[in-house]
């Protein structure tokens, strides 16, 4: 059965996939995308012309797989910290780890850091992420140390409490040097609500600085899928069957803030993907992580996908940020989760 659900979903991601490469301002047929990518990749056939073949393989589908690769790599990300802290509302967006690592790609810009390092291509690539991982972890350290500290016992309810007001403070800091550096404003607004939009992201070059790195913090995470399955089970439970349980949760904390940081660094904060995907691939598949964490990357990746497809077409020629969108979904589903645990 669960072969034949497995099969579904990545026929439906695929479905998705070209359904978000040709909807838009210029509709384009399938077949012309099959025609495109078989020309580009394998130099078979013919294309469908310049001014096609340039939206399909230099706009849209550069687009759809940084939006699949972000929504993968934040989707893993909650289903590590939510079994890691056994908290369901346990995410990046809810712990403030977006917003830390937003915050520190804006110092990029405010310190002069990306003027200086411009000239050098590879450091420049990677300043972002890098940056992004630094804050991302530093917010999740003070957050579980505050809720430490607040609350020795660590319940949800207080992670989740100072995860929240941690993030409107960062938020409000980031909104400060917004107001002192107006020359940054709509730059750093952009991370504030989020976008895939060809005038903030470049496409296949952010594609491939940040692919590798969601991809190995997803090999990773799958690694430690037994740790994680045992984990789920208390801490004493993890003890017992021998594992050194405070290396594993950091090691699995610094896997979750490196693909959030690197994600968030690049396309600004886009919440709740983190929070659904997990819980939705965990009704359907199970609770073995084997599973959750490859299917929560493949839900997540999808349900990005059509949020960005949304962005672009509901208010088409513009946009509206693709954070927007994904709170539409999220925030009634965290209210769901939350007020579900309560009783």
């Amino acid at each position: 059965m669960k072969k034949i659900q497995i099969a579904l979903a990545l026929i439906i991601l695929l479905l998705i996939f070209i359904v978000a490469i040709g909807r838009g301002s210029v509709n384009i047929p399938a077949l012309d995308i099959f025609r495109v990518i078989a020309y580009r990749i394998f130099g078979a056939g013919t294309t469908p012309g310049i001014g096609v073949t340039s939206i399909i393989w230099y706009s849209r589908i550069p687009r759809a797989l940084l939006a699949f690769t972000v929504g993968a790599a934040l989707a893993v990300s909650g289903a590590i910290m939510q079994s890691v802290l056994r908290n369901p509302l346990a995410s990046s967006f809810t712990l403030g780890v977006s917003s830390g690592a937003s915050f520190g790609a804006s110092l990029v810009l405010f310190t002069g850091v990306a003027a200086t390092i411009s000239t050098l291509p590879l450091l420049a690539s990677f300043s972002l992420p890098t940056l992004g991982f630094v804050f991302g972890m530093l917010t999740i350290v003070m957050v579980i140390a505050m809720a430490h500290k607040m609350d020795g016992r660590m319940d949800n309810n207080t992670i989740i409490l100072v995860g929240m007001v941690m993030s409107l403070f960062i938020n409000s800091v980031t909104t400060l040097l917004m107001a002192l550096q107006r020359q940054y404003a709509q730059r750093l607004m952009f991370w504030q609500m989020g976008s895939f939009s060809p005038a903030h992201v470049q496409g296949w070059h952010t594609l491939a600085v940040l692919a590798p790195i969601a991809l190995v913090g997803c090999l990773l995470a799958l690694f430690y899928h037994r740790e994680l399955d045992i984990m789920t089970f208390g801490e004493e439970q993890a003890q017992l069957m021998g594992i050194n349980l405070r290396r594993v949760k950091w090691i699995l904390l610094l896997i979750a803030a490196a693909i959030t940081g690197s994600a968030i660094s690049f396309v600004g904060i886009i919440g709740f993907v983190d929070l659904v995907s997990p819980h939705v691939v965990r009704r359907i598949f199970g609770s073995r992580h084997r599973l959750i964490i490859p299917l929560s990357a493949i839900f997540g990746g999808s349900f990005m996908m059509l949020c960005d497809l949304v962005a672009r077409t509901v208010v088409s020629p513009g946009e509206l940020p693709v954070g927007v969108v994904s709170a539409l979904v999220g925030a009634p589903f965290f209210a769901y989760v939350f007020f579900r645990n309560r009783r």
